[in-house]
């Protein structure tokens, strides 16, 4: 069964946008990385204190491979504003019975 994996930031979504525009290109070389390691899913979301990354995995093993792979996330994350570690969650599904989708 897949994993989502969540990556909690402090830093501002507009900082982060910001970086996208001067240096897009890094982020689509990340992205196929992941895709190449297993990611399914991926979206950032943020508001005026945070950003947040949600990822879809087949399992914990294939998320830590492509990290350990891609050096270059934390100097993205150091140009974004990011001046700690995000707070890295790994999140399985549970079955009760009343999903949508």
């Amino acid at each position: 069964m897949t994993v989502l994996v969540t990556l909690r930031m402090s830093t501002s979504a507009s900082k982060l946008q910001e970086l996208v525009a001067d240096e897009g290109d890094l982020f689509k070389e990340v992205s196929e990385r992941a895709k190449e390691h297993g990611c399914t899913r991926h979206r950032f979301y943020g508001s005026d204190s945070e950003v947040l990354v949600v990822d879809e995995w087949p399992d914990e093993a294939s998320f830590h491979a492509f990290f350990e792979a891609s050096p270059e996330i934390g100097d993205n994350m150091r140009k974004a504003g990011v001046t700690g570690p995000p707070e890295v969650k790994f999140w399985r599904q549970l079955e009760v019975g009343d999903e949508i989708g």
